[in-house]
């Protein structure tokens, strides 16, 4: 009894330790609060202020008269349509992605975990000079594609293939650490019931993953609305054809059009305003099935 009165005396003791080691006083708490609300407010919510503040500063009419103007259009309709291409097929390629290394072993199960990663290692205009390499005129099949009149770079392909390369990983690397703690107990349980491969990822794994399913998608998304480097090198920048919105924001404010600068620029701030919304209600979700569960 001594012993396990010892023990239990000296774990108490150690739980005090620990949690008076995260005690400080109260001045260093509003000292950290302090500086984090001020970085805050400083590097996030001053230039997000700052946008809406200059793209209202002539008013409303010449604000929705930037956002009517035929380039501006132009690059909405481009960036919205990369978007919904690029999306959709890394949202295929992740959830295969990760439903392979999640669950299965396989020769080269890290090499393509790195390849996954390599968007993230990789300058995006660094990514835009390999598509000139490969597709330009004086690159590897630049010659058969003009030969056969097909134009990737300084077109919407390329900027798809642009806007894919960047995005692709953000899906798979949400769902494989979730697939992966999940374990593969349950869809083991439904393939002995006798499910088929389909039939138990559609009622077994795809409920489990979907809030994460639906967090990838969102910076999926996001990331491939504002996406600069890569899709600068490979657009040709042609007004009205191949600019996006970050590039005609970029192509108005070097022509001292600020106005309709920071008028395309608040579209893109209020697209990541909505798309933080969404990924907020996404974590509470996931946090209440969580607890449910």
């Amino acid at each position: 009894m001594a012993g396990v009165a010892h023990h239990f005396g000296s774990a108490d003791s150690r739980r005090y330790e620990a949690s008076s080691a995260t005690r400080e006083s109260l001045l260093v708490k509003w000292a950290i609060i302090a500086v984090s609300l001020a970085f805050f407010g400083f590097f996030l919510l001053l230039p997000l202020a700052a946008v809406f503040t200059e793209a209202l500063r002539k008013g409303t009419d010449a604000y929705f008269a930037a956002l009517a103007e035929p380039d501006a259009l132009s690059s909405i309709k481009l960036t919205l349509i990369a978007a919904a291409i690029a999306v959709p097929l890394n949202l295929v390629f992740g959830v295969s992605a990760a439903w392979l290394i999640a669950k299965f072993q396989f020769r080269g199960k890290q090499f393509l975990i790195t390849l996954i990663d390599l968007p993230f290692s990789v300058s995006p205009v660094i990514a835009g000079l390999i598509y000139v390499l490969i597709f330009g005129a004086q690159g590897w099949w630049g010659g058969w594609l003009s030969d056969h009149n097909i134009k990737i770079l300084f077109a919407v392909p390329g900027i798809v293939l642009a806007t894919i390369f960047v995005t692709f990983p953000f899906v798979a690397r949400e769902l494989i650490p979730l697939m992966e703690a999940q374990g593969r107990e349950e869809e083991e349980a439904a393939v002995v019931l006798g499910a088929s491969g389909l039939q138990t990822f559609w009622h077994v794994t795809l409920p489990n993953i979907k809030w994460g399913l639906i967090y990838g998608v969102i910076l999926c998304n996001a990331r491939a609305m504002g996406e600069f480097g890569a899709v600068s090198v490979v657009s040709g920048h042609i007004r009205g054809e191949t600019n996006t919105m970050p590039l005609h924001v970029e192509i108005l404010y070097n022509e001292y059009q600020f106005a309709a600068a920071f008028a395309v620029a608040s579209l893109l701030a209020l697209l990541a305003l909505v798309t933080l919304a969404i990924k907020t209600y996404v974590e509470w979700q996931a946090a209440q099935s969580f607890r449910e569960g």
